[in-house]
């Protein structure tokens, strides 16, 4: 069997509903939003402060190297937190993905 086909005939047996009255749905569900909301909240925060550092205070302004400032350098430090954030997730999804694929193979698939 392909594997479009196998996954087309799992879907049609998986019963969402029940699987997220599971308790292992729900332990699992909690596991990842715990671990994600540090990431979202410091993402946030740094994305945030930003525009106000740079619109309400002259501490970015500084010059950092040559003619480039502490705001350039926070600006593009963005980019690399997000690159830094999305490796540790598809690291660690991975880990959820084989969890999940564990409670459907458990309770869902007959």
């Amino acid at each position: 069997m392909s594997s479009t086909a196998h996954k087309k005939t799992r879907e049609q047996q998986i019963d969402y509903e029940r699987l997220v009255k599971t308790p292992e749905f729900k332990a699992l569900v909690k596991r990842k939003n715990q671990f994600i909301t540090p990431y979202v909240v410091i993402f946030f925060a740094a994305y945030f402060i930003l525009p106000i550092l740079t619109g309400y205070t002259h501490i970015l302004e500084a010059k950092a190297i040559g003619w480039i400032t502490w705001t350039w350098i926070y600006a593009f430090g963005m980019f690399g937190m997000t690159w830094l954030f999305a490796m540790i997730y598809a690291k660690k999804s991975s880990s959820f993905d084989k969890e999940a694929e564990e409670i459907i193979l458990k309770n869902i698939l007959k």
